[in-house]
C-alpha cells in the first residue's frame, strides 16, 4: 500500500453517493473503485467522478471481486443497515480499512462482531456520525465541557421530519422494501434519521443510564415506527426527553435544547436560536452561525460529513493512529435505540445495560 495514494472504495450508492462526493477533494487518497448490483447508480457515480482525479474509476457488481482488486486500501460500507456487519466484517478480513455508515448495524451481536475483527485484523476502522462535525455542535461542546451551564439537568432532543411511502417503498437487490422493516433497517423513524441526534445526545449528555418509552406507526403502511417518544435518564443525573417521527407534515426540524443551572442552549438544524451563557454574547452567537455556520444546507451537510470522515480514516491509516469514531463508540447510539425499542414493547424502563 502506498500510504501517499491509498486506494478508496465505496460499497452501496444510495447514501454511499455521499461518500464518493466525499473523495473529490481527498488528500493522499483516490477513489479507485465504486460497487453496487444497480448500473443506473455505478454510472451515476462514474459521471460524478469525471471531472476529478477519480475519472478512471472502476466499477464492480460483485462486492468479493472489489475486495480482491490490489488496488482498494480502504472501503466505505453503504449498504442498508442490517448489512453493514456482514459487509464490513468481509472486508476487514480482507485486510481492508473501513468506514461504516450509521447505524454501525442494527445488531449489538453482530456489531460487536465488527469490533472483535477490528481489533483482530489490526485495520482501522471508522463509523459516520457527520453531525459531530456541525459548527454549531462544536460550541455546545465547548460550554458543556467547561461547565457554563452549570449543572445540565434536562434537555430536549427532537427529530421532527418527513418521509414519504414512497422512500420507504424503495427496494434492496431482491426487490422487497428495506426501509421500515426489522430486518435490513433495524427499526424505523429513530433507528434510521433519529439515530444521528441519539448519538449526539448520548455523546454530549454523558451516557445513557435508562428510557422509558413509546413508539407507534401513525402514517406509514411500515413493520417498524414512525414515531418515539422517550423519557431519558443520563449517567449524570439528569432527565431528559427524545422524540422521533418521520410523519411530520410540518417543518422539518432537529431540535436539541440543553437546560443548566446557570444557562442554557438551543439549536435548530444548524443554527444557534438561544445562547444563554454566562460571559458570552447570545445576539453575536446567533449572528455568527445564523446560516449553521458554514452555509449548510441538507445536502452539503451530508456531503462535508463524508467528507471529512473519509478524509479522516485516509489520515489515520497514513498517520497510524485513531479514527475519529472507532467501532466501539459506535455502539452507544446503537444500544440506546435498542433500548428504547424495547421499552416501547415491553412497557417499561429499561436500562442500557440490558441490551445485549
Amino acid at each position: 500500500m502506498d500510504k501517499n495514494n491509498i486506494g478508496y472504495a465505496v460499497l452501496g450508492l444510495g447514501v454511499g453517493m455521499g461518500h464518493v462526493r466525499g473523495t473529490m477533494d481527498l488528500r493522499g487518497g483516490r477513489l479507485v473503485a465504486v460497487c453496487d448490483l444497480c448500473e443506473d447508480r455505478l454510472a451515476k457515480a462514474v459521471d460524478a467522478c469525471k471531472d476529478s482525479k477519480s475519472k478512471d474509476v472502476r466499477t464492480y457488481t460483485n462486492f468479493t471481486k472489489m475486495l480482491n482488486d490490489p488496488d482498494v486500501d480502504a472501503v466505505s460500507i453503504a449498504t442498508p443497515s442490517g448489512m453493514h456487519a456482514y459487509h464490513a466484517i468481509m472486508a476487514m478480513n480482507a485486510g481492508k480499512h473501513v468506514l461504516i455508515e450509521k447505524p454501525i448495524d442494527v445488531s449489538v451481536a453482530r456489531a460487536e462482531e465488527i469490533v472483535r475483527v477490528w481489533k483482530m485484523m489490526g485495520v482501522k476502522a471508522s463509523c459516520v456520525f457527520q453531525c459531530r462535525r456541525w459548527p454549531c455542535i462544536t460550541e455546545v461542546k465547548r460550554v458543556l465541557d467547561e461547565g457554563k451551564l452549570g449543572e445540565v439537568f434536562s434537555g430536549l432532543y427532537r427529530i421532527n421530519w418527513l418521509r414519504t411511502d414512497e422512500y420507504y417503498a424503495q427496494p434492496i437487490a431482491s426487490g422487497e422494501a428495506w426501509r421500515g422493516t426489522w430486518q435490513w433497517d433495524g427499526g424505523g423513524s429513530l433507528m434510521n434519521q433519529g439515530v444521528h441526534t441519539t448519538d449526539l445526545m448520548q455523546w454530549l449528555m454523558g451516557g445513557v443510564e435508562s428510557v422509558t418509552s413509546a413508539a407507534k406507526i401513525f402514517n406509514h403502511k411500515i413493520e417498524t415506527e414512525d414515531f418515539t417518544s422517550s423519557i431519558v435518564r443520563f449517567k449524570s443525573g439528569a432527565i431528559g426527553n427524545l422524540v422521533s417521527t418521520t410523519c411530520n407534515g410540518g417543518k422539518t426540524t432537529t431540535d436539541l435544547q440543553f437546560f443548566g443551572t446557570k444557562g442554557s442552549v438551543c439549536i435548530e438544524n444548524t443554527k444557534i436560536t438561544s445562547w444563554v451563557v454566562p460571559g458570552e454574547d447570545e445576539a453575536e452567537m446567533i449572528a455568527k452561525y445564523a446560516d449553521g455556520g458554514a452555509a449548510v444546507t441538507k445536502d452539503a451537510a451530508a456531503a462535508q460529513g463524508h467528507a471529512f470522515h473519509v478524509q479522516d480514516l485516509i489520515d489515520a491509516i497514513r498517520e497510524d493512529r485513531k479514527p475519529y469514531i472507532q467501532p466501539d463508540e459506535a455502539l452507544n447510539a446503537l444500544k440506546v435505540v435498542l433500548a428504547v425499542y424495547k421499552s416501547a414493547r415491553e412497557g417499561r424502563e429499561v436500562r442500557i445495560d440490558e441490551i445485549k
